[in-house]
C-alpha cells in the first residue's frame, strides 16, 4: 500500500489497493447510471415532444430521491456492510434503469428517474468501505481517489453516451444508450458481491449500537441533529411545490397536499426513531465516557460544506451541457463533450483534495478550497456568447477543481469523526449535497445560468464562514470490540 510513504494505487498485489479499485469502479457505474439522461435530453426532448419546464421538472426529479436515499443507505452499510448494500443497489438500479429506457409516456420517464436518484445513494457505502481498509494518514486520498475517480461517471456518461446513441441510429437511440448502463449496473453488481469484503482479514466491522439515527453524545446535539434534519424535508416539500398544479404540473393538487403530509408524518417519525436511540441522554443520569463521544458540530459543518460543494457539482453537470447548446450554438455531441471539462476534473480534483487534507489539515484545506470555489463560480457567471469557447472550457474546469478537491477535503474528514457511524455520517453529509442540488436546481428554474452560478458563489462564502468553527482531528477515537474490549483508531 506504502511506496517510500506514498500511496501506491498500482500496487494491485495489496488487497487495499484492489479494494479501492473495486469500489470506485462501483461508484463509477453508479454515477454513469444516475447521469445517463444529461447529455441525452435533447433528444428525449425530441421523442417526448417535451416542454423546457417537463425537462427542468426531469433534472430536478433526478435528485430528489437521493436526499432520503443516503440517509436510508448510510443506515444499512453500518448495519449490514458495505458488500451486500453496494452489490443489492447496484442490481436493483439496472431495472430501474431498463424502465426508464424503454417508457412510452412523459409519468413513466419522469417516475422511473425520480427511482433512479436511489443509485446516487451509492456513494455513501463506499466512503464506508474504503475507511476500513485505509489508515487515517492516507484516508484522505484513498477517499478522494474513490470519490474523484467514481464521480468521473457524469464526465464518461456526457463523453460517450451521445455518441452510442447515435451509433445505434435512429431517434429512439438514446434508449439502447441508457439501457446499456443498467446492464453493466447489473453484471457488475453480481461481481461485486463475490469480489468484496468488508473489512482487511482479522479487522472487526464496528456497528452502531442502535439503528434508526446517529448517537450523539448530549441533550444539546440532539436537539442541534434534530435541526439539522430540517433542511432536508424543506427540499422535498420545496420540490413538490414545483412539481404541483401551480408550476411544473406533474402533480396535481390532492397528490402535491398528500405528499406534504406524508413529509410531515415521516419527519415525525424520524424524530421518534433518533429519540430511541438517544433516549439514554434523557433517562441514565451517567454522564457518556466522552473518550466514545463526538461533537455533532463536526457533523454539522461538514454536511454545509458538501452543501456547496457536491450539491453544486450536481446542479452544474445536470445543466451545463444544455448551457453549452444554448450559449454557443453547439450541438449534442459537442456540447456534452465540452460540459464534461466540469466533472472530468474528478480524476485528479478530488483525490487532490483529500492528498492535501492529509498532509497539510482538513480545516485548512477546506477553507482554502471552498473560497476558491466561491471565485470559480462568480468567473462562470460572466460566461456569455461572446467569449471564446476555449476560454469558457478553462474557466469550468479551474472552477471545477476546487469544486471537486472541496469535496475530497470534506470526506477526508468524515470517516475520522465516529469509525462505527462513519456511513450514517456519510449518508447525512451525502444527503445534503442532494438538498444542494435540488436547492439550486430550484433557483435554475426562476432564473438565468448567471445569477444561478452567483446565488452559488454566495452560499459558498457563507460556508466558508461555518468552515472557520470546525475543529480539526486529532488523537484517537475510541471503539469498543463485540467482547467488550476497547480499541483506539488513530485519526492523526
Amino acid at each position: 500500500m506504502m511506496s517510500n510513504g506514498k500511496l501506491n494505487v498500482l500496487d494491485f498485489r495489496d488487497p487495499s489497493i484492489r479494494t479501492l479499485h473495486l469500489t470506485w469502479v462501483a461508484f463509477f457505474i453508479s454515477f454513469v447510471v444516475w447521469f445517463s439522461h444529461a447529455p441525452l435530453l435533447a433528444a428525449i426532448k425530441e421523442t417526448f415532444d417535451l416542454t423546457q419546464q417537463q425537462v427542468k421538472a426531469l433534472m430536478i426529479l433526478n435528485v430528489a430521491l437521493t436526499i432520503p436515499a443516503r440517509i436510508v443507505v448510510g443506515i444499512l452499510v453500518d448495519k449490514f456492510g458495505p458488500r451486500h448494500v453496494y452489490s443489492g443497489l447496484l442490481i436493483a438500479s439496472s431495472f430501474i434503469c431498463f424502465l426508464f429506457a424503454s417508457s412510452t409516456s412523459y409519468e413513466m420517464l419522469a417516475l422511473s428517474r425520480f427511482l433512479l436518484g436511489f443509485v446516487g445513494a451509492g456513494f455513501v457505502i463506499g466512503i464506508r468501505l474504503v475507511s476500513e481498509w485505509f489508515p487515517a494518514k492516507q484516508v484522505g486520498l484513498a477517499e478522494g481517489v474513490y470519490g474523484g475517480w467514481g464521480n468521473f461517471g457524469s464526465a464518461a456518461a456526457a463523453m460517450t453516451l451521445p455518441t452510442l446513441a447515435l451509433l445505434y441510429g435512429g431517434p429512439e437511440g438514446w434508449r439502447y444508450a441508457v439501457a446499456s448502463t443498467g446492464a453493466i449496473a447489473l453484471v457488475y453488481g453480481v461481481f461485486f458481491y463475490f469480489r468484496a469484503r468488508n473489512t482487511p482479514k482479522g479487522s472487526t466491522y464496528f456497528k452502531p449500537k442502535k439503528s434508526g439515527g446517529l448517537e450523539v453524545s448530549s441533550k444539546k446535539d440532539f436537539y442541534f441533529y434534530l435541526l439539522m434534519n430540517v433542511p432536508m424535508y424543506v427540499a422535498l416539500a420545496v420540490l413538490t411545490w414545483k412539481l404541483g398544479p401551480d408550476n411544473l404540473k406533474l402533480l396535481n393538487g390532492g397528490t402535491s397536499i398528500a405528499l406534504w403530509v406524508g413529509l410531515v408524518a415521516l419527519f415525525i417519525f424520524q424524530v421518534t426513531q433518533i429519540y430511541k436511540v438517544n433516549s439514554h441522554l434523557f433517562t441514565d443520569p451517567q454522564p457518556q465516557d466522552q473518550a466514545q463521544g463526538y461533537k455533532f458540530k463536526q457533523v454539522a459543518v461538514l454536511d454545509w460544506a458538501y452543501f456547496v460543494t457536491f450539491g453544486s457539482e450536481l446542479a452544474v453537470v445536470s445543466m451545463l451541457p444544455l448551457f453549452f447548446m444554448d450559449t454557443f450554438g453547439l450541438d449534442a455531441v459537442k456540447a456534452g463533450l465540452l460540459a464534461s471539462g466540469f466533472a472530468f476534473m474528478n480524476l485528479v480534483a478530488r483525490p487532490g483534495g483529500g492528498w492535501i487534507s492529509d498532509k497539510f489539515g482538513r480545516k485548512k484545506t477546506m477553507s482554502i478550497l471552498i473560497a476558491g470555489l466561491a471565485v470559480g463560480y462568480l468567473v462562470l457567471s460572466q460566461i456569455d456568447g461572446g467569449w471564446w469557447i476555449w476560454v469558457a472550457v478553462a474557466a469550468t474546469m479551474c472552477c471545477s477543481f476546487f469544486v471537486q478537491a472541496g469535496e475530497g477535503a470534506v470526506f477526508a474528514m468524515v470517516p475520522l469523526v465516529q469509525r462505527r457511524m462513519t456511513g450514517q455520517i456519510a449518508g447525512m453529509a451525502g444527503a445534503y449535497g442532494n438538498v444542494g442540488a435540488v436547492t439550486f436546481l430550484t433557483v435554475l428554474s426562476f432564473v438565468d445560468a448567471s445569477t444561478f452560478f452567483m446565488v452559488i458563489a454566495g452560499c459558498a462564502a457563507l460556508v466558508f464562514i461555518l468552515v472557520q468553527f470546525v475543529e480539526e482531528p486529532e488523537g484517537h477515537m475510541t471503539e469498543v470490540l463485540p467482547d467488550g474490549t476497547v480499541q483506539l483508531i488513530e485519526v492523526s
